[in-house]
């Protein structure tokens, strides 16, 4: 296993060269791992998993990279260290598309933790882990019950004394007819969820909602009632690990073509009937929210 954390390493340094020259056309790609090879792992010998691994990432690197965009909204892929965002490239083909058989979830995820705290900057570790553990948890934590012979580790920051990020959501509803309809947004992931976004500023979160929904979905909303609210745990790579409460309200709108605006990890938003809202995939913990929102409707 030592052997395949040297072969991991060296295709870090072959896709950190590549990115930080410009994105050169793939074909150089080998050829750069082949010049690393030579200088960083002259003892490997097989190279083969090595060029499987970077080929496999640079097949995979559009939708990877979006799912970075999904899993860390707040920092733009550009502006993520070449390191991190390089190492995150690894790790997430690892956690997502590798061979679960040979890579685990867990191990997927450790080692890339490892490759930042080696190459990447102070807070690299905490940065990785967290985009990687929001990805695993939308995975639905595969493996979760399985014992680390280490145990496991304690949280750095206690949950009690973690930042604090509002946001505001909102179960969109329209009538048509005498039909009522949903609008739902998809994400990279392949759920259907409910659009949400940052509170900034001065902002209410009653204002903020109405203009995330204006900014995500190309609709003017009314606020009716609130729903609830849904808390998880992010990374921001320089705070490190943040509280995300999002508050949920019923809005209204018009049943008005839906544009979905330039958030991250979002492919489509479409308007569904309520009757169809069951066949969808949806998030577990958003399900509690759309089924208020559904019994409050039927009421009226």
């Amino acid at each position: 296993m030592a052997n395949r954390h040297l072969a991991r390493s060296t295709v870090l340094q072959t896709l950190f060269e590549w990115d930080f020259k410009g994105r050169r056309e793939t074909d150089d790609v080998e050829a750069i791992l082949e010049r690393d090879v030579t200088e960083f792992a002259p003892g490997l010998g097989d190279t083969s998993f090595m060029k499987a691994l970077l080929r496999s990432i640079m097949e995979k690197l559009p939708d990877i990279d979006l799912i970075i965009t999904k899993a860390a909204p707040d920092w733009p892929i550009e502006k993520i260290s070449i390191i991190d965002r390089n190492i995150l490239r690894i790790g997430l083909f690892e956690l997502l598309f590798a061979d679960k058989s040979e890579v685990p979830e867990k191990v997927a995820i450790n080692e890339a933790i490892e490759l930042a705290k080696t190459y990447g900057g102070e807070n690299s570790g905490k940065f990785v882990n967290g985009v990687l553990g929001s990805v695993y948890k939308e995975l639905g934590e595969p493996g979760k019950d399985a014992v680390s012979k280490k145990g496991k580790r304690k949280m750095e920051v206690p949950y009690d004394k973690m930042p604090i990020q509002k946001l505001g959501g909102a179960v969109v509803y329209a009538q048509s007819g005498s039909d009522t309809y949903l609008a739902l947004v998809h994400d990279i992931f392949g759920h259907w969820t409910l659009s949400k976004g940052k509170i900034e500023g001065e902002e209410n979160v009653e204002e903020g909602t109405v203009r995330e929904m204006k900014e995500e979905l190309g609709i003017d909303v009314t606020i009716k009632e609130p729903l609830g609210k849904n808390e998880y745990v992010a990374s921001d790579p320089e705070k490190g690990k943040i509280r995300k409460q999002v508050n949920y309200f019923l809005a209204e709108a018009k049943f008005e073509n839906l544009t979905l605006g330039s958030s991250g990890g979002l492919d489509d938003a479409r308007w569904f009937k309520m009757a169809d809202i069951v066949s969808l995939n949806i998030y577990n913990d958003i399900l509690p929210i759309v089924t208020k929102a559904v019994n409050i409707l039927l009421q009226k």
